[in-house]
């Protein structure tokens, strides 16, 4: 009994030393990153003054382009407008400063409210129609900086000190870690891609450009133009392509946020990371396919950034899987789900990975990167035949709900596709094949099928339904999940 007390008091010990050591190393990293608030404050005074170094109010009523917005929309004066803007600069510049101030004193809900203060800045010229574009392109960048120097850069608030000792990142049972950077940099690329593709459609519907470009489809308004002045773009009560922007910095936000063991660290954060990617992706793939069939054309840039968002939305699955393991063994031992899911918590089995990331040529980085996704024989050509279905009406001069069918049975086809080239969402490629059905089925149901278009359509159900059987390589291991990839 004294040697099994001996005992337990040196593993105590032992534990208090390593508490010690952690809160030590913990608060050597507040004080590293305490400039982090100093950077917010001195965003904050800059936000004050940026109404009148940019000149928001000094943008003449007569700009033809403004002119146009405010007719189309119904819009307040251009002068309300700016007042509008200056008045929301000014008071989130004030705040910024207050809750920078208070972040210094630890106050964890500070750095939350500097951060919702950043997505407000990000939003506020979609929501005042802004009519200066320094003030919309100000509010992206400043929003973002604010964003990251209150929750990215330092430690995040809340989460879980037993997660947070716990060095270990690569979960049980799996041969690669999903949330390393190289595994979130082909995300990081894209949602910068989207930023830019979206920024621009979003300030000619500001009125801060005088045409949107589109060099295949139409001239005088061409096809981009006219998509985005369209009613369904006109249904949103903002810029709907400033809204993508949105969506493409949370993104990119949520990418670069937390190290290499937020899959168990920061569950709340990958999920919201996944519902940014995935629905919103299957969104933006909705619009692709109502172009045509709504609004009679194409919107180069709009198909550009959609193929961005598609790509994006393989590569966010792994690491979904991973924390949905995590917070399945966490239920397992019950522990409490919500504080486990919003703080993150230690998983037995996680074993610790030294492989340093950036090391070797850029060929090897690049295939570390691309983990998770490959590309087998049978979705490749599944997503060609998608592709193919979507020009039928300019191959065989399809109409009606014929040529309607196969732009929407393509677009799905190319969705599902790409999505089952992650490895762990292989099975999705079965939905395939109630799509193949139904394109042997379409052309003695619908309207507008001629000749090619009845030949073309059976060869690719039955094509679609022959290359979607074949599994494709499973590289990985994803612990249990690999029993469900059949």
């Amino acid at each position: 009994m004294e040697h099994q007390a001996h005992y337990l008091r040196k593993d105590a010990m032992a534990g208090d030393q390593g508490m010690d050591a952690h809160m030590r190393l913990m608060q050597q990293r507040r004080i590293a990153t305490l400039w982090c608030h100093f950077a917010n404050i001195g965003l904050g005074f800059w936000l004050l003054a940026q109404p009148f170094i940019l000149g928001y109010s000094n943008i003449g009523p007569d700009d033809l382009d403004l002119a146009r917005v405010t007719a189309e929309r119904g819009l307040p004066d251009v002068a309300t407008r700016a007042l509008l803007m200056t008045g929301s600069d000014m008071l989130d510049g004030a705040l910024i400063v207050l809750f920078s101030i208070l972040s210094l004193k630890r106050l964890s809900w500070a750095q939350w409210a500097n951060a919702a203060l950043g997505l407000w800045l990000m939003f506020a010229p979609l929501l005042f129609w802004t009519p200066s574009p320094a003030s919309y392109s100000g509010g992206l960048l400043v929003g973002g900086l604010v964003i990251a120097f209150s929750v990215l850069v330092p430690m995040m608030p809340g989460m879980s000190m037993e997660g947070m000792m716990q060095k270990a990142s690569l979960p049980p049972g799996w041969d690669y870690n999903p949330s390393t950077w190289l595994q979130r940099l082909p995300i990081v690329v894209l949602a910068l891609l989207g930023i830019l593709l979206a920024h621009y459609l979003a300030a000619y519907q500001l009125g801060h450009t005088a045409n949107a470009w589109d060099p295949f489809f139409g001239t005088e308004p061409n096809g981009t133009e006219t998509i985005i002045t369209s009613d369904m773009s006109k249904a949103w009560p903002v810029a709907d392509a400033g809204v993508g922007v949105m969506a493409y910095m949370i993104e990119l936000l949520m990418a670069v946020m937390g190290d290499a063991r937020r899959w168990r660290t920061m569950p709340w954060m990958v999920a919201a990371f996944g519902v940014v990617v995935v629905p919103l992706g299957a969104v933006s793939i909705f619009f692709i396919i109502a172009q045509p069939i709504v609004i009679g054309t194409w919107c180069s840039l709009c198909l550009l950034q959609a193929a961005a968002m598609l790509v994006m939305m393989p590569y966010a699955l792994d690491e979904l899987v991973a924390m949905g393991q995590f917070l399945k063994d966490a239920l397992h031992r019950r522990n409490p789900f919500w504080r486990t899911f919003f703080m993150g918590d230690a998983m037995e089995g996680a074993r610790a990975d030294d492989t340093p990331e950036f090391e070797g040529g850029l060929g090897d980085m690049g295939l570390k990167a691309l983990r998770g996704v490959n590309l087998p024989w049978g979705l490749v050509i599944v997503c060609l035949i998608g592709l193919w279905l979507m020009c039928t009406r300019l191959i065989f001069g399809s109409s009606g709900a014929m040529a309607d069918s196969d732009h929407l049975m393509g677009a799905l086809l190319i969705t599902i596709g790409v999505l089952a080239m992650a490895e762990v969402a292989r099975p999705l490629r079965w939905l395939n094949l109630p799509i193949g059905a139904w394109l042997l089925a379409a052309p003695w149901l619908l309207d507008g099928a001629g000749p090619g278009a009845l030949v073309g359509s059976l060869a690719a159900g039955v094509l679609v339904m022959i290359a979607s059987v074949p599994r494709g390589a499973i590289r990985h291991r994803y612990a249990g999940w690999n029993a469900l990839l059949k």
